[in-house]
């Protein structure tokens, strides 16, 4: 196993490379340093790891097996296994993190958690998380989103949470997690607001990369005990970017794996078609935090796309970025109907019902087999797709001729 040497990082100003830092107010900025710290004494402390690490297990159902896709492998020619990050409770990896942040808050003497949420997911979890910690929740989503994804809708209403539409400018992700950001500046005292990906101010992208590091340790581990090596392909999909880092940690200094950052092409390739803020982004500042961003030419913030609501975001953690900047990851992308011809192709040959956002990495570990037969690929397969189901069926339905 030959390593290299990636930089850890965030450096102490929160940039990994050029990308990231804190574009916040000076008031916000210190709270932000409330948090930093009570991240920084927690996350060693072993209390709190004992119980959040319970929670990961008992409640949550940790560790989630790696499965080997032997059907896919046998009809495209590489070995496929997937990391079953869809069969965490609340249906994908977004509990991680925020059993995680839940649990920081309420160390922190918070009385409420405020969130945003594209497909619904992290909505859910973080719903869940409040429940049982006994933190109210109020929970930011697109009216878009809220349309198309109406199962994890209701079940954060029987979760307890406060669901605020948001009806401004597309109705999306990016809206969502505006009106979450400004109802957060009227509340920190008492709030903390719990960001959805590794995105945002610091130290937001390196505090969920930490939980959701999880991913990747696990996955290392379980590779090797089932097939002796590593795998010689990672593959993520990409939208914020959590589930991605977070399988990607176990394996960056392996010098062996190729990794792979799969971005929603949508629709095409012009602006406003698709949400692939690393393939078509420049630099620029989103949300408080400077990443590749959407643009158009007058650098305004372009509305993004993707059949798969968790991934329509238009810019990407910062870490991503930097990754992408030093040529450790490789990003590209996958259209609409390539991440629908995945879902269905998951479900019929393997009895396993991937989110839209997981079916992008699916659409193009198909791809690296075709293209490289015999090499081992680990997907994470970071929701299930139950909450897509009526959409799919509504908008796609496929024949079974």
């Amino acid at each position: 196993m030959n390593k290299i040497k990636i930089e850890k990082l965030p450096d102490e100003t929160g940039f990994f490379g050029n990308y990231g830092g804190q574009y916040i107010s000076d008031e916000l900025k210190a709270e932000f340093k409330k948090i930093y710290d009570n991240f920084i004494y927690y996350k060693d402390d072993k209390e709190f790891n004992d119980e959040l690490n319970d929670l990961l297990k008992h409640y949550s159902g940790r560790e989630t097996p790696i499965y080997y896709a032997k059907n896919l492998s046998k009809k495209y020619g590489a070995d496929i296994y997937l990391k079953r990050e869809d069969l965490n409770h609340t249906g994908a990896h977004k509990i991680n993190h925020s059993l995680g942040e839940v649990l920081l808050a309420k160390k922190m003497g918070k009385t409420k958690v405020i969130a945003e949420t594209g497909a619904g997911q992290h909505g859910v979890a973080m719903a869940t998380a409040a429940a049982l910690l006994g933190l109210q929740c109020d929970i930011y989503m697109g009216e878009v989103d809220i349309q198309k994804e109406k199962p994890n809708v209701n079940r954060m209403k029987i979760l307890g949470a406060n669901i605020i539409s948001v009806t401004s400018g597309a109705g999306t992700l990016k809206e969502a997690v505006d009106e979450a950001f400004k109802a957060y500046m009227n509340e920190y005292k008492t709030a903390m607001y719990a960001i959805g990906s590794v995105v945002g101010p610091h130290p937001f992208p390196m505090l969920v990369e930490h939980f959701q590091s999880v991913v990747g340790r696990e996955a290392r581990k379980q590779i090797i005990e089932m097939t002796g090596a590593l795998p010689d392909c990672v593959v993520a999909c990409v939208g914020g970017g959590s589930n991605a880092i977070g399988i990607f940690n176990g394996f960056l200094d392996d010098e062996e794996v190729n990794i792979y950052g799969v971005e929603p092409l949508g629709k095409g390739e012009k602006l406003g078609e698709n949400a692939a803020s690393i393939t078509y982004g420049k630099d620029g500042i989103i949300h408080g935090f400077k990443c590749l961003l959407l643009q158009d030419e007058n650098g305004e913030i372009a509305n993004a796309y993707s059949v798969a609501s968790g991934l329509d975001y238009p810019g990407v953690g910062p870490k991503h970025c930097y990754l992408n900047s030093i040529g450790r990851v490789k990003y590209d992308t996958v259209n609409d109907k390539e991440a629908i011809d995945a879902f269905y192709e998951l479900s019929r040959e393997e009895g396993i019902i991937p989110a839209l956002e997981s079916s992008h990495a699916v659409a193009y570990a198909i791809k690296l087999a075709k293209q490289y037969p015999n090499k081992k690929i680990l997907v994470n397969l970071s929701g299930r797709g139950d909450k897509d189901i009526d959409f799919v069926l509504e908008h796609f339905p496929k024949s079974d001729s």
